[in-house]
Parts: structure tokens; sequence; C-alpha cells
């Protein structure tokens, strides 16, 4: 098996891939990444909770426009997962407003963003529809 390294560090690869959120013990906000004190409610103290991997497209923009080497049109998202918002681009669909629509159930997706010369694969996470007949393309992960 090709050796496999997450994108960020909240995401578990695995059989079961999925996005893990620090929640304060307080007050039940959840963050990713690293966080000193909770910023809803200066907590300390932190547990890890697993992210539900389908949820509903809350917000997107279609990107048209990017720094050069990133391929476009491509939909950057918010995506409700349970009571979390998750940022990832929208994936796996034609970027367009015919395919991708407000409300829309969506599933978190991996996929590799590149590869180093020890063939260690980098592996990124977005959301893809999660009724596959609703993809209008097989297969885009920019």
């Amino acid at each position: 098996m090709t050796d496999q390294i997450p994108l960020v560090d909240y995401l578990v690869l695995g059989d079961d891939p999925h996005l893990v959120a620090n929640r304060c013990t307080s007050c039940g906000a959840e963050f990713f990444g690293r966080r000193n004190a909770c910023a809803s409610c200066s907590g300390l103290e932190f547990e890890k909770a697993p992210i539900p991997t389908d949820g509903t497209l809350r917000a997107f923009t279609i990107v048209a426009f990017a720094a050069p080497g990133i391929t476009v049109p491509f939909v950057a998202g918010v995506v409700d997962c349970g009571a979390t918002r998750v940022r990832g681009n929208i994936v796996n669909v034609d970027p367009d407003p015919e395919h991708v629509t407000l409300g829309m159930p969506v599933r978190l997706t991996t996929y590799v963003i590149g590869t180093d010369e020890a063939g260690t694969e980098a592996i990124g996470f977005g959301f893809e529809p999660a009724d596959p007949s609703a993809n209008g393309k097989a297969a885009s992960h920019e």
C-alpha cells in the first residue's frame, strides 16, 4: 500500500475517512485545528469529536479566478455536517448552478492532491453530491 498523509491534521484517513474537531468540554463549541482557549466561552479543556461525513450545502461560490496553477472554475462551499460547519470544495460535479444548489445533500470524499519523490501521497478532502446520479462529471477535485 502507498503511504499517505492528510493535508490537514483534522482529516483522519483509513477505512472510514472523517474529520475530527476539538470540542470545548465547557460549552460544546467545535473548532478545527489546535486551540488554546474556546472562542465561545474561554474554556481551556477540549476533547476530540468526530464530525458526520454527510451534510447539507449551506453556501457556495463558483470560483472563476485563482492563483496561477489552480484549475478554475471550481466550487468552494460551506457544509453543515450535523452541528458543525465545514469549509471545503465541492467536487465530482460540474461547477455551475445547474448542478450545485443550496441545500444539496453532500458527503465527505478524499483524493490525492500530490505525490512526493518517495511515492507518499498527500490526501485532501472535499464534499461530493450524496446522490451519484446528480453528478455532472465523473471526477474533478480542483
